[in-house]
């Protein structure tokens, strides 16, 4: 009896501000290989990355339960990330992190991270292209590692302000 033909879902479809906006599907099979649906093909989290670099809507499911892991799927990416070269997150910082777990204060905790990184990424875009544009581009790169300190030290300071004494 031969075997039957598997037939990947079609991707998605979500509507954004300009018309339909088509959200890539990529399927999470029990072997841990990760099925695009949109090329046919099997990806790698790296290629899931550069997903996440070209700001392409994607979501990831278990192929089994449909159920969406897009979520664990990032956090694997990130957990990469931080294992080679140069993490992002000091001990303190996850140790804080941690802590706001089961605290009263960890729904804010995440509005409050979304709305920093989304704040960083605006700066990323408009001002950081401005300033390294400019004839004192040296003092451009000088300047963002200097924000890039005080907002890390800034962080860390309303991290430990809020964080569950032990």
């Amino acid at each position: 009896m031969p075997k039957p033909k598997f037939v990947p879902p079609t991707d998605s479809v979500k509507p954004g501000p300009g018309g339909p906006l088509t959200q890539r599907v990529i399927k999470k099979y029990p072997n841990r290989r990760l099925y695009d649906t949109r090329t046919s093909t099997y990806i790698t989290l790296a290629e899931i990355k550069q997903l996440v670099m070209d700001s392409e809507p994607f979501s990831v499911l278990d192929a089994k339960t449909s159920e969406d892991i897009s979520r664990s799927i990032l956090l694997q990416i990130i957990l990469e990330e931080e294992a080679g070269g140069s993490p992002m997150f000091t001990a303190p910082v996850l140790e804080n992190i941690i802590r706001f777990y089961g605290n009263t204060m960890q729904g804010f905790m995440g509005g409050y991270l979304e709305k920093n990184m989304q704040s960083l990424m605006d700066l990323q875009r408009t001002v950081i292209p401005a300033a390294l544009s400019t004839p004192l581009a040296p003092l451009g790169n000088n300047v963002f590692l200097q924000m890039q300190e005080h907002m890390q030290k800034q962080t860390e300071q309303f991290l430990s302000t809020f964080a569950p004494k032990r």
